[in-house]
């Protein structure tokens, strides 16, 4: 049976990508070792699925959508950066968001009705933007410097109107993403 890897995210809007770019260039003139995850590809995840069965799809699109329906738009604050799994041992570069109580029961919702249709529940939810992957361990005092610079920094706000199921296809020169559906808040 064919297979797609698939995922549920947030696209992050366009009029915030210019301040995550200007953090970007901040690490590439560390010099490290580091693969950037493409403008285009910017999104919070809300569950990574894996590869699942193309017949699956419209029944999990379905539980998407109904607990889609429960939820209207609502705005959520990007701020911070960090590293995972610590600024110690850097295997990832991210871009933060502020606690949300509305975000927080849209993932749970969602990852209750995974778990019915056979997904692992979340260990932990931690809903970020990855900027980069840590290939080796070169400068990697000069990044925890930048991390470290960032902490504190305020991207911006946006508000979260839709939710999305992609596909994932793996490429040499990056993932390739496909939107499979839309479920709007």
């Amino acid at each position: 049976m064919p297979e797609v890897r698939a995922f549920l995210a947030i696209d992050l809007d366009d009029d915030l990508k210019p301040k995550i770019n200007k953090i970007i260039r901040e690490f590439k003139g560390t010099e490290a070792n580091i693969k950037y995850v493409d403008l285009a590809n910017l999104h919070f995840t809300l569950k990574f699925f894996g590869d699942i069965d193309v017949d699956g799809i419209d029944l999990l699109s379905q539980r998407i959508s109904d607990v889609a329906a429960r939820f209207e738009s609502f705005n959520i604050k990007i701020r911070g950066c960090g590293a995972f799994p610590n600024t110690s041992h850097i295997k990832v570069i991210w871009v933060g968001l502020e606690e949300d109580e509305t975000l927080r029961n849209l993932h749970d919702q969602l990852d209750a009705e995974f778990k019915k249709l056979g997904f692992e529940k979340d260990k932990k939810f931690s809903s970020h933007l990855t900027i980069g992957r840590m290939k080796s361990a070169k400068n990697k005092n000069k990044v925890k410097s930048a991390i470290d610079s960032f902490a504190d920094v305020e991207i911006g706000e946006m508000k979260v109107e839709r939710i999305i199921l992609k596909k994932s296809t793996l490429k040499a020169s990056g993932p390739i993403y496909d939107d499979i559906n839309v479920f709007e808040l």
